[in-house]
């Protein structure tokens, strides 16, 4: 009975001491915010690469269907809901500039999702590093209470 009552004593003296919530330092909270403001950054330049990939994959094959068609063929283009008549060649020529254009922005986030991908890595270690070392303060902490309740009610 005496060990039950020690035990119950020290259990209470630990929830009594124990926070509800985990506090991070200021400086962790920022590094955390800029951890999501970088994830938000991946995710939509991701979201960018797709829908320039999808735009690429338009025009490689509108380019496929026009090396099919005879120079002397009539080609249209779209331009918002109307149909406007064009050539062969300039067709072809506007399509390769915008697959240009798109190739050059395609390399572009490739570039900025790499940078984003150290930023999220380096920021991940940095907080990682913050936070086990709070928590093995934390721990120490703690041990050092709980063998003071020990000597207390022991």
């Amino acid at each position: 009975m005496k060990a039950y009552l020690k035990n119950n004593r020290l259990n209470k003296a630990k929830r009594d001491h124990m926070p509800n919530e985990i506090q991070l330092p200021p400086a962790a909270q920022q590094l955390l915010m800029q951890m999501q403001t970088f994830q938000q950054q991946y995710q939509t330049t991701a979201v960018q690469k797709e829908s320039l990939a999808i735009q690429k994959m338009e025009i490689d094959m509108a380019l496929e269907e026009l090396q099919k068609a005879k120079d002397s063929e009539e080609v249209y283009k779209a331009v918002g809901p109307i149909l406007v008549k064009s050539t062969k060649s300039d067709l072809t020529k506007e399509l390769k500039e915008k697959q240009e254009m798109i190739g050059v922005r395609l390399k572009s986030l490739d570039k900025q999702e790499e940078k984003l991908r150290e930023k999220l890595k380096d920021t991940q270690e940095k907080l990682q590093g913050m936070l086990s070392t709070k928590m093995a303060a934390a721990a120490k902490e703690q041990e050092k209470e709980e063998r003071m309740e020990e000597k207390e009610f022991g």
